[in-house]
């Protein structure tokens, strides 16, 4: 049959980036050792030289259905990869956003449910080598301080979500960055607690009030003492609760290379191994 994705173009424009996306895909996600099927939202896509027509689509998902289990950002990395290599492209960009449920235990009474989070890969490969990003979206309570200083009694909470967006140069888990965004707002955020959970949260958030400023500066202290975090990207945002709109701050910062050598030791907990 006529391959005319191959055929010649004479128009002399090369496009940045052709592809699929929204390729809803069940997949298996390896988070600390630990496999979860989950299903995720793809974007395959290379870079197209001038000369070429058009890129075979098909391919993408071929190499997709070959690399369902087992998905790490390393194992994701590998997949783009094959992706460039199929379509002899130059560059071959892929996201791959997924639901990620973690077990959590309530404060008090030790109930357990699961939590959903927002994460995913972000991977670019060239003939140079991979760029790999990861990320998280965490839902987290933020109290105000202001509101707590003026008023005779309460204050005013809201629910806030953290966006952390991180290059490595060593593997980091996703959990790793829940955690540290879970640690960087009033109080964490529960699918089941029961009356005595909700007093601890209650007072918890009470004792520990953090303008949406206050939660993009503490993400961007533990991720910028972290020796394997190279670069990231930090967005707060507070849906408030006395406000008809949002409030939201945000921090990108790159390590720059007489520091790479200098950072604290890990605050992210287990590295992949």
């Amino acid at each position: 049959m006529i391959d005319v994705q191959s055929q010649a173009d004479n128009r002399e424009i090369a496009i940045d980036r052709v592809g699929v996306r929204g390729v809803e895909y069940p997949i298996t996600l390896v988070n600390r050792g630990v496999e979860q099927p989950t299903v995720a939202s793809l974007e395959l896509s290379v870079a197209l030289p001038a000369h070429m027509k058009g890129t075979h689509m098909s391919r993408f998902v071929e190499v997709l259905e070959g690399h369902r289990g087992g998905l790490t950002l390393e194992t994701f990395s590998r997949l783009v990869d094959e992706v460039r290599n199929r379509l002899d492209a130059p560059e071959a960009h892929a996201v791959a956003r997924f639901p990620l449920f973690l077990r959590r235990s309530a404060p008090s009474s030790g109930a357990q449910a699961l939590v959903r989070y927002q994460a995913w890969f972000k991977v670019v490969s060239s003939e140079t080598g991979n760029d790999l990003l990861q990320g998280v979206e965490v839902p987290v309570t933020s109290l105000c301080p202001c509101s707590k200083a003026v008023s005779d009694y309460g204050a005013h909470n809201q629910r806030g979500y953290i966006t952390i967006d991180a290059r490595t140069n060593e593997p980091v888990w996703l959990e790793d960055l829940i955690e540290v965004a879970e640690s960087s707002g009033s109080a964490p955020v529960y699918s089941l607690l029961k009356r005595a959970d909700e007093r601890h949260v209650t007072m918890q958030a009470y004792d520990n009030p953090v303008f949406v400023e206050d939660m993009v500066r503490n993400v961007a202290s533990r991720l910028r003492s972290d020796r394997r975090v190279m670069w990231f990207y930090a967005l707060c945002v507070n849906r408030e609760s006395i406000h008809n709109h949002d409030a939201f701050a945000e921090v990108e910062w790159t390590r720059r290379p007489r520091d790479r050598g200098q950072a604290g030791a890990s605050v992210l907990g287990s590295t992949q191994q």
